[in-house]
């Protein structure tokens, strides 16, 4: 069984777009709504990673090769500057949500497949704020995008 595999994956995944939620937040702290919806979306990412801890406790999270596993992005670790930068890190945060989205996508299938509606529920519960996420980062990109590449110099 991989299950733990994928378990493992977005355990990682979460903590590491938590981390760099926090990153682009307090980087871009004179965007108001940018720092406060960030921490927001932070503080979900340790809820989903509280939740996922009685699936761990079950399942376990494998670390057996674990290496050919992880996410290649190591997310966030500081905020550019200049007057495209608000825009990249928020790109590079729409990567990190799309990732873990579709990770939950299958460990989701997984549960179906198992008839483990324990795990359904925590995926349920934790897949649909990733598609908040996702919808947020989208417009927010959207509504920076004239400024940042029809006007800045």
């Amino acid at each position: 069984m991989k299950l733990p595999v994928y378990i493992g994956l977005l355990d990682e995944a979460e903590a590491t777009l938590a981390s760099s939620f926090r990153v682009v937040a307090d980087g871009h702290g004179d965007e108001p709504d940018v720092h406060f919806i960030l921490q927001t979306f932070a503080k979900k990412c340790d809820a989903h990673r509280e939740a996922l801890k009685p699936v761990i406790d079950r399942y376990g999270e494998d670390i057996e090769g674990e290496e050919e596993h992880r996410l290649t992005a190591n997310g966030v670790k500081e905020v550019r500057s200049g007057p495209l930068a608000l825009m990249l890190d928020l790109q590079d945060l729409y990567v990190l949500v799309n990732h873990i989205d579709v990770t939950w996508m299958m460990v989701g299938q997984a549960a179906k497949g198992a008839r483990d509606t324990e795990l359904q529920g925590v995926v349920e519960q934790c897949e649909g704020d990733s598609e908040l996420e996702i919808r947020w980062l989208q417009t927010r990109m959207k509504q920076a995008a004239p400024q940042a590449l029809l006007v800045a110099e």
